[in-house]
């Protein structure tokens, strides 16, 4: 079903190929975000040979790399296996799919670059693929994508929208234009749903399909129970009871009004030590995204936070919904009440949308001065707070890191809730959906 959707890879992959210096690409993501699906259609529609091999379900192919890598020596390995696979040079893809399974693979990238003859894609789930392994594998000879479930201009395209739509979109933001009544009715519903469902190709298309929600919680579930198989699978040197119990705990930790990763609320008496790379490994596998607590609200981002501090969020949303109790997704689902559970669903909608514009997640708690902001991007010059509204309260945090002189990285802030566009000389305001042009606004606003 998934297979007619428009995903952003697939203008990246035709760049990609234009390139007279390309370079072996690596494909890499969570599982089910849609690789495969869009890799092929590329194949298909730009290569006359297409040689398809998946590791997974072809285990033999993965003794083609025993004699060594050489380009002919493969060439003659494979076509051994298959002798209806054509080697046709400039206009041959080699499509190595579940990279995670045959990791010497990666290291033939390099001779294929050196030869030149044939183009090479490999797609990888980060579940259980050693990609430090790989990365030393080829240095220099590979090209990375990091792929995402399906962000709110993918969504839109699904629905049937096009580009000229978004563009109309970025027009209000970027000349501060606020939207008519009706464009807010529309816009916000379509937003509610695409939370509700998440990114997930195959839950979007079914909610495509059906016209409404329905199919999709299965979906999703499924899903669900397929990512902690693959923690049963995959996870290596570590208890993987204890990354389950992480795993399993997202949405409780959620829940909570600071919504701070806790290790007691696991178990009892458990330690910070005893999960040491837990949640990093959940992180690296594609499940979560991690958001980490700022030392202080100041300029530069990285190296100025606590490793120790951090909130752990869904990478789709739709999951972290099909997570809860069956009536808090009848609650959700039926009304599209999402603001009643401690804004966790908004929080962790931002922060995914943030992180599939190359963003990492920051967020900053204190207690004296009482200050607290959701998370932090920064333009080329300054710190910019986000602030994230689930209802429409005061904003008493965000006035006091701009009036404040103890924060001068801090020139302006965003807010984001159900509001229309605006700016009272401190503050933008935007409505959510808007979120996933942020950094385009942030990089343009200075020049509109």
């Amino acid at each position: 079903m998934d297979k007619l959707l428009k995903r952003k890879v697939d203008a990246y992959l035709v760049a990609w190929k234009k390139n007279p210096d390309r370079k072996p690409l690596i494909v890499k993501g969570a599982r089910q975000v849609g690789k495969t699906c869009s890799i092929e259609r590329f194949a298909r529609q730009n290569y006359a040979s297409v040689v398809s091999i998946n590791f997974v379900e072809q285990k033999k192919y993965r003794d083609v790399f025993n004699d060594g890598f050489e380009v002919d020596v493969l060439l003659k390995n494979i076509s051994l296996l298959n002798p209806e696979f054509k080697f046709i040079p400039g206009d041959t893809l080699f499509f190595f799919d579940e990279l995670q399974a045959c990791p010497n693979c990666a290291t033939s990238l390099k001779f294929f670059k050196l030869d030149g003859r044939f183009d090479v894609i490999c797609s990888g789930s980060l579940m259980g693929i050693n990609y430090r392994e790989i990365e030393s594998n080829s240095v220099g000879y590979k090209e990375d994508y990091e792929m995402h479930s399906m962000d709110f201009e993918e969504f839109l395209w699904a629905k049937g929208y096009p580009d000229d739509f978004v563009e109309e979109l970025y027009k209000h933001m970027l000349h501060l234009e606020p939207f008519s009544a009706l464009q807010m009715d529309v816009l916000i519903d379509l937003f509610r749903d695409y939370v509700i469902i998440g990114g997930m190709p195959e839950v979007v298309a079914t909610y495509i399909q059906h016209k409404n929600f329905s199919g999709t919680l299965g979906i999703q579930q499924q899903l669900l129970k397929d990512y902690e198989e693959d923690i049963t699978k995959y996870v290596e040197g570590l208890d993987k009871a204890k990354v389950k119990a992480v795993y399993n705990h997202i949405s409780t930790f959620l829940a909570k009004e600071n919504k701070r990763f806790q290790i007691t609320k696991i178990a009892k008496n458990a330690r910070n030590r005893d999960y040491i790379g837990c949640v990093e490994w959940l992180a690296d596998a594609g499940v979560v995204n991690i958001c980490y607590c700022m030392n202080q609200p100041e300029l530069p981002l990285k190296g100025n936070y606590d490793p120790k501090l951090y909130k752990i969020y869904f990478k789709d949303t739709g999951l972290l919904i099909a997570s809860l109790d069956e009536e808090a997704q009848e609650d959700l689902r039926a009304n599209k009440n999402l603001g009643t559970y401690k804004g966790a669903i908004y929080e962790n909608i931002v922060g995914d949308m943030l992180v599939k514009q190359g963003y990492q997640l920051f967020y900053y708690h204190s207690d004296k001065p009482s200050l607290e902001m959701d998370f932090f991007v920064r333009d080329a010059d300054s710190l910019v707070p986000v602030e994230v509204k689930a209802n429409d309260g005061a904003t008493a945090s965000l006035n006091n890191l701009l009036e404040s002189d103890k924060y001068p990285d801090v020139k302006y802030g965003i807010k984001l809730g159900y509001r229309n566009i605006g700016f009272n000389g401190k503050f933008y305001t935007f409505p959510y959906f808007l979120t996933f042009l942020l950094k385009r606004f942030l990089a343009d606003r200075k020049q509109a």
